[in-house]
């Protein structure tokens, strides 16, 4: 049974693709348990399931065995009808190449969210939008287009639309990845900020330097997760 605080539950998961030589296991019997308002990182070698692991915390992935459980909802019971919503309620997405709507502006790509949920009526959106770009710092952007941003600028921008829905989880798969050391290190203090906040915040990353910074480093190696000594939390192998 998941703890009182348990947001994340993750039990007995495997996820594994037919392939011509055989069948591979991106995830392999997984278990484990997030905390509300924990600061959490996924670390391991290109290939050992990372992304798999956050695509299944998402609802982007489905196990090919075993019980996830995300704010109190078995999503891999869940229609792709039902996950869609329950997604954008829930889970905030920022990815490594920012994924901004070149065709939208700034402000518009954050209203986006709230425009397909239908979070926040229609009068208020635009006013929220420039809010969250406010608390990252690019308000002053808001009516730019993407490409006139600078990549940290942008991975801002990033931010701000995952926070459109007050999403109680965010989560990021190598966000600071495509961004200089000193813009990466501004990029990571907003999650730290955010997870001071409240929010639940997952990064896949390689910064293992700053380990000391999460409450938790999950370090996976071949679809499995093993613990790090430096953990805060207990976790649940």
């Amino acid at each position: 049974m998941s703890t009182p605080n348990s947001l994340i539950e993750i039990s007995d998961v495997s996820k594994s693709y037919s392939l011509s030589s055989g069948t591979f296991f991106a995830l392999q019997q997984v278990n484990l348990k997030i905390d509300s308002g924990h600061l959490v990182a996924i670390t391991g070698k290109s290939g050992s399931g990372k992304t798999t692991l956050l695509n299944v915390i998402a609802g982007i992935d489905r196990p090919t065995a075993g019980r996830v459980v995300v704010n109190g909802a078995q999503i891999d019971r869940m229609t792709e009808r039902q996950l869609a919503p329950w997604r954008g309620a829930n889970i905030g997405v920022v990815f490594q190449f920012f994924q901004l709507l070149p065709t939208l502006t700034i402000a518009e790509n954050v209203m986006l969210p709230m425009d397909f949920c239908n979070t926040f009526h229609r009068s208020v959106r635009r006013k929220r939008a420039l809010q969250l770009l406010e608390m990252v710092d690019v308000a002053e952007q808001a009516d730019k287009l993407p490409s006139a941003l600078s990549g940290g600028q942008q991975q801002r921008a990033a931010i701000a639309r995952a926070l459109a829905n007050d999403p109680p989880i965010l989560i990021a798969d190598e966000p600071t990845g495509n961004l200089d050391s000193s813009t990466a290190q501004t990029i990571f203090q907003l999650f730290i900020n955010l997870s001071k906040g409240g929010k639940t915040v997952i990064l896949v990353t390689h910064e293992r330097e700053l380990a000391e910074s999460f409450d938790v480093v999950f370090e996976m190696k071949d679809g499995r997760i093993s613990q790090d000594a430096s953990n805060k939390m207990s976790v649940s192998i």
